[in-house]
């Protein structure tokens, strides 16, 4: 059976002529579908620093691209002004250009106080003057690789897969911590961050892992830790031991670390989703209000269930995707009708 690559060591990055900034989006999936935007500008010579939120820095780390993270102390909501502009007084006269991948105002000021020449990014919210490169805002059904990879302009083409890499230490050591064996479990990524429509149900992935031929781990932030323990409850009632739940309970580099080693992974379409992805372990991704051809898992090892593709699946779903956070239709049925029998046929079918 295929195993994700894991690297002995990050590839090294070669000294180049120009020094470039990327901003990194706020959240996870986003931050790893930046990384064909990184690869670009490393091969056309670009030293590539990426400025992210302490949550996102541990992809970044993973990504060959990547000459240096610096973390960035800022919050959701809020302009943060203090903040930014201690920031940007660290940034001062280290780079030639930024490319800013979030859409919002506040995203493009640090460049803009930190005086560095070319700064590139979307219109987004009428950032005239922060930016001296503004490109069109694109539709909707534009893939978000393409979205972000389309900053670098005129820099050599790349494939469009996001890859990290971990190294077999990092790996090892963390399924030690946690009493794991490589290739011995599923990992199940019930949560979603932007909302309930974008959830299969829990007591569909309870049942799907009650027929699994291994133990699952669930894996998700806090926020996922009371649905995670339902799941592990009804599952472990009757099953014992086949469901462990580290919900709320590992950084992201040891969840990335455990995805690594799973036998497969399945998940919503989520930030751990496009870790599964950019690591290259199987999967099957289930997608609901949101679409699989604008953020989907970008990988030859992911399987993707959306009811909105499937002719035969009556009544036809004509208010897929909506892209909202609850169903406004009060049905759900783009998830509710996904049969855990559907999805274990995909996992057995690539075991």
């Amino acid at each position: 059976m295929d195993t994700p690559v894991i690297a002995e060591q990050p590839s090294p990055v070669a000294a180049p002529a120009q020094r470039s900034l990327v901003i990194a989006p706020q959240w996870i999936g986003d931050a790893i579908m930046t990384e064909p935007l990184l690869r670009r500008l490393q091969a056309r010579g670009d030293t590539v620093t990426v400025a992210a939120l302490p949550w996102v820095a541990p992809v970044y780390r993973a990504m060959a691209a990547v000459y240096e993270v610096v973390e960035v102390p800022f919050a959701h909501g809020g302009l943060q002004w203090g903040a930014r502009r201690a920031v940007a007084r660290q940034f001062k006269g280290r780079f030639e250009a930024a490319y800013v991948c979030p859409n919002s105002f506040k995203s493009a000021l640090v460049p803009w106080w930190a005086g560095i020449p070319r700064r590139i990014g979307y219109v987004g919210e009428s950032r005239i003057g922060v930016l001296t490169e503004r490109l069109p805002n694109p539709t909707r059904s534009l893939p978000m690789v393409d979205f972000y990879a389309a900053l670098a302009g005129a820099a050599p083409e790349v494939d469009r897969q996001p890859r990290m890499q971990l190294t077999v230490e990092q790996v090892i050591g963390t399924l030690a911590t946690l009493n794991l064996r490589r290739n011995g479990y599923f990992v199940v990524a019930p949560g979603a961050e932007y909302g309930p429509a974008k959830r299969w149900p829990a007591s569909h992935f309870a049942a799907l892992i009650r027929s699994l031929p291994l133990p699952s781990v669930l894996l998700g932030s806090g926020k996922d830790a009371e649905v995670c323990a339902q799941i592990a409850a009804a599952v472990n009632g009757p099953m014992p031991g086949q469901c462990t739940n580290l919900a709320g309970k590992t950084s992201l580099d040891q969840a990335m670390n455990v995805i690594a080693a799973a036998r497969s992974v399945i998940s919503n379409d989520s930030g751990l989703m496009h870790v599964a992805a950019a690591l290259g372990v199987r999967q099957v991704a289930l997608f609901g209000s949101s679409s699989p051809e604008h953020t989907p898992p970008h990988s030859p090892l992911a399987q993707v269930v959306w009811l909105k593709d499937d002719r035969s699946y009556q009544p036809a779903l004509d208010c897929a995707p909506c892209f909202k956070r609850e169903c406004p239709f009060g049905h759900t049925r783009c998830l509710d009708d996904i049969q855990p029998a559907r999805v274990l046929a995909l996992l057995q079918s690539t075991a």
